[in-house]
């Protein structure tokens, strides 16, 4: 049976962004009030990425129906599917632990992150290789399966990369949009526009060291935490909170103490997701344990292990780093041994007491930027230990260490400077 041809009728689903050409600019309800926000944020930014979205996806159908359809609904799609809307609410605990109630432009902004976010999410499957996200065909298996070709056969796949580099770059585009179309006074704008601009290329320098270091083997532990930094730390955790101090035009002390508190949870993040890489239980991680070692991830906790089994001329534990690192081949012994090698060197253990004194640091630095006991404070400081607390799926990681970090040290001896504890 032939594949049947888009129409404008065929578009126009209600449970989707709607694809009417020439219709009416979709715009969310009057400004909600912050407080019946504050009662639910993600559904809020849902409404706001809704209506966002539509718009999107109307301009795209006045370029070409068939581009509407396969790409630009995809992207939509994406975005409004799954995830956690942590960044989003970052942002607006951020804004409302500063005191303020910009509820328009932080709900317009959070969109913004959630699409930057899906270009992310897109390229890094690509770079991956990865077939799921979330539980679905991933972006670049679900376009070349909508184009009727097997992922699995090189034209399908050359197809699907090719256009998912596209979908990935559709989503950065409409980020940018939606910044560039927010209501901001001007003072807000130089101030957030500085911030957005940053943003976007630490996470592009982040992904660029990761893929680096795969190819390269090289990574030291500076740059391991540099990388860390810059791919989750920066854009996930320390920019969402500076867009919000932004949008409240909180001073440079609050602005400053708000990025450290989100740079340290969002590298102890970043260290505990690097141990359930490995030690994590599939089941409850819904990730493959071991991929890290067989994609050669340039993680902190590889190289770790790799000074320390220089330090001491332990040539077995080198031999294993170096056979397994990179092997797509990579077997349970090997993970095994691998497993056996971290606990017993004592990396895994000092890998878990980086990231508590980095929770516990993101904790002190929180408070001194904000009220922690009234409401958005408290928010705020339940956000943060989310993103920096203990981990689902493994036993120990966090408990282990959890509630010895008495006096908590200055940022600088958690953090060098090339780890990222520069304010930058």
């Amino acid at each position: 049976m032939g594949r049947r041809q888009p129409t404008e009728d065929s578009l126009c689903e209600s449970s989707r962004p709607a694809c009417k050409p020439g219709g009416r600019r979709h715009h969310p309800p009057s400004p909600e009030d912050a407080q019946a926000v504050d009662s639910d944020v993600v559904d809020a930014v849902l409404r706001t990425a809704r209506a966002v979205l539509a718009d999107r996806v109307d301009d795209a159908l006045r370029s070409d129906v068939v581009f509407c359809e396969e790409l630009a609904r995809r992207v939509a799609d994406f975005t409004l599917e799954g995830g956690k809307r942590m960044r989003p609410r970052l942002l607006w605990w951020g804004m409302r632990s500063c005191g303020a109630a910009e509820t328009t432009a932080a709900l317009r902004l959070g969109v913004a992150l959630e699409l930057i976010q899906s270009c992310a999410l897109i390229h890094d499957d690509v770079m991956d290789r990865s077939r799921l996200r979330r539980g679905k065909p991933a972006v670049h298996i679900g376009l070349a399966e909508r184009a009727g070709l097997s992922p699995d056969s090189e034209r399908g796949s050359v197809f699907g990369t090719s256009a998912a580099v596209l979908a990935g770059d559709l989503a950065l585009a409409w980020a940018d949009d939606t910044v560039a179309e927010t209501v901001l006074s001007a003072v807000q704008r130089r101030r957030i526009g500085a911030l957005w601009r940053a943003m976007r290329t630490e996470m592009v320098a982040g992904q660029y060291l990761d893929l680096r270091g795969q190819v390269s083997g090289e990574s030291s532990v500076a740059q391991a935490l540099r990388t860390a930094c810059l791919k989750s730390a920066s854009y996930s955790v320390e920019r969402p909170l500076a867009l919000g101090a932004a949008l409240a035009g909180a001073d440079e002390r609050t602005t400053e103490a708000l990025r450290s508190a989100g740079r340290c949870a969002g590298i102890a993040f970043q260290l505990r997701d690097d141990l359930l890489g490995v030690f994590g239980d599939p089941g409850l991680t819904g990730k493959p344990s071991g991929d890290d070692i067989r994609e050669g991830k340039p993680t902190y906790l590889l190289a770790v292990a790799r000074r320390w089994a220089e330090a001491a001329g332990d040539e077995q534990a080198l031999a294993l780093l170096g056979r397994v690192t990179g092997n797509a081949d990579l077997t349970e012994k090997d993970l095994a041994d691998v497993r056996g090698v971290l606990e017993v060197t004592g990396v895994r253990a000092h890998v878990e007491r980086k990231a508590e004194r980095l929770h516990d640091h993101a904790v002190r630095r929180l408070g001194q930027a904000v009220d922690v006991d009234a409401h958005g404070g408290r928010q705020l400081l339940g956000l943060l230990r989310t993103v920096s607390g203990e981990r689902t799926g493994h036993s120990s990681t966090a408990g282990e260490t959890r509630g010895r970090g008495s006096g908590v040290a200055d940022v600088s001896s958690v953090l060098t400077a090339a780890e990222g504890g520069s304010a930058g």
